[in-house]
């Protein structure tokens, strides 16, 4: 378990390059990186359309190839290579790393102000990498974490940490990382040293995200190959006071460390209340439920092996076994049957996995999430309450998901009034320029 006196010590071996440390004289960095680009031969540039300049200096990082004019080098750059970022002059805007393959052709590492400021880390992925750690580590200290209660928490939040394409969960001692960009699995060895610096760090699990990076120009072993971590099984984590048992082979990285807020609300609203938790997974919302006061709580999973964490979880924080409860069945065939017998509870709580993965599935979602929380409307009693989650980053990102939420009441004969509309947890930074971010989207509702 990393403990609380490590918070002091969390960055025992990380520190910014000495030339930052220092306050290194500043440079323009136009300057420093049209002098680059003039005098490293083989340094590709990659010139955007007239019009597109601004949206990456507005922060977002993925160059779409429909961005690019055209390509100067010879020969062209490979799929890893650095990169220099130009507007339509020819004139650089930043610098980053290319993909002959995926859909974006550069993920931008930094932009000509961040030359200016940290030119040490100039075209130097293993200087730049450690420099961000630093910075996240920073972020999450300045945060209280870890803590006394809360152990399991996002240390890296890819776009969110200017690391476009890593996540790096910290459970205990062990740290889970999810890759889905080309770069992270080139600079495997180098994210892993910095990882395992950090004070309390005993055990690294590396996650490729085999789907993602196949469209990364990656074939990637499935990642359930041991030799792709130290670590498997499960471990014990905590947060806000709840144990959890987490399996490091379970979705994603095992735990979705970026609901801690929205889990923390539904303890302060469960009082005296029948909850249900939809999608539940390994229990998270429902404990949170039965922690705070909830009378009964049902949490429903097609997953068998989830639920037996959940189970477990029940045991681990010595609830009451009578008042929490998991079922496992489908989702919409749980809710079906429940409203045909005109079931109701006072909270509902619907977390789908994400039913969004990119914008062109945005169409064929947005049908599933009316349903789905048509369905919750339906068996939230009158007055009641609903949490509605969307971990889809192009649902949040294209704005509709309250639009989906009030065409879902109409199909339901409801009223819904929204309440509180809320993303990740405060120390996951986000960018909100990003079009594709695994963002969240959650919304309390109250349904008449």
């Amino acid at each position: 378990m990393l403990k609380v006196h490590l918070q002091a010590r969390l960055v025992k071996s990380l520190a910014l390059p000495a030339s930052v440390a220092a306050g290194a004289a500043p440079t323009t960095a136009t300057g420093a990186l049209e002098e680059i680009g003039a005098s490293r031969r083989g340094l590709a540039r990659v010139v955007l359309k007239k019009g597109k300049t601004q949206l990456f200096r507005d922060g977002n990082p993925m160059v779409y190839s429909g961005a690019v004019d055209r390509i100067i080098g010879r020969p062209p750059p490979k799929t890893g290579d650095a990169v220099l970022v130009a507007d339509g002059s020819e004139k650089p805007i930043g610098w980053g790393l290319y993909n002959s393959v995926s859909m974006f052709c550069v993920r931008l590492m930094q932009l000509e102000e961040e030359v200016a400021r940290d030119p040490c880390c100039v075209l130097n992925m293993d200087k730049l990498i450690e420099a961000r750690m630093v910075e996240a580590i920073e972020l999450r200290r300045s945060m209280g974490l870890p803590s006394m209660d809360t152990d399991a928490f996002r240390l890296v939040n890819s776009e969110g940490d200017r690391l476009s394409g890593l996540i790096v969960d910290i459970f205990g001692n062990v740290a889970v990382v999810a890759s889905s960009a080309a770069w992270v699995e080139k600079y495997r060895a180098e994210i892993e040293l910095c990882i395992r610096k950090i004070s309390g760090i005993e055990h690294v699990r590396w996650r490729p995200s085999i789907e993602i990076l196949k469209e990364e120009g990656l074939n990637i072993l499935d990642e359930s190959d041991p030799s792709s971590s130290d670590i498997s099984g499960t471990v014990k984590v905590k947060e806000n006071g709840i144990r959890y048992s987490i399996s490091l082979e379970g979705q994603k990285t095992g735990f979705y460390a970026d609901q801690r807020e929205s889990r923390q609300l539904i303890t302060s609203i469960s009082k005296g209340k029948r909850v249900l938790d939809i999608c539940c997974y390994s229990g998270g919302f429902a404990l949170n439920s039965a922690r705070g006061g909830a009378i009964d709580v049902i949490g429903v999973d097609s997953s068998l092996p989830a639920l037996e964490l959940a189970r477990e979880n029940i045991v681990l924080n010595e609830m009451d076994p009578s008042r929490i409860s998991f079922v496992k069945e489908d989702a919409t065939a749980f809710m079906k049957g429940a409203a045909s017998r005109q079931e109701s509870w006072d909270l509902v709580i619907l977390d789908p996995p994400k039913l969004a993965p990119r914008r062109k599935a945005l169409q064929s979602a947005s049908g599933m999430y009316r349903s789905l929380n048509s369905l919750a409307m339906k068996i939230t009693r009158p007055g009641g309450l609903l949490m509605t989650c969307s971990c889809s980053g192009a649902m949040t990102q294209s704005g509709i998901f309250l639009n989906i939420l009030q065409n879902a009441a109409s199909m339901a004969g409801r009223k819904i009034t929204v309440l509180r509309q809320a993303g990740a947890a405060c120390d996951h930074p986000i960018d909100p320029s990003y079009p594709e971010g695994a963002y969240l989207s959650n919304v309390l509702l109250r349904v008449q």
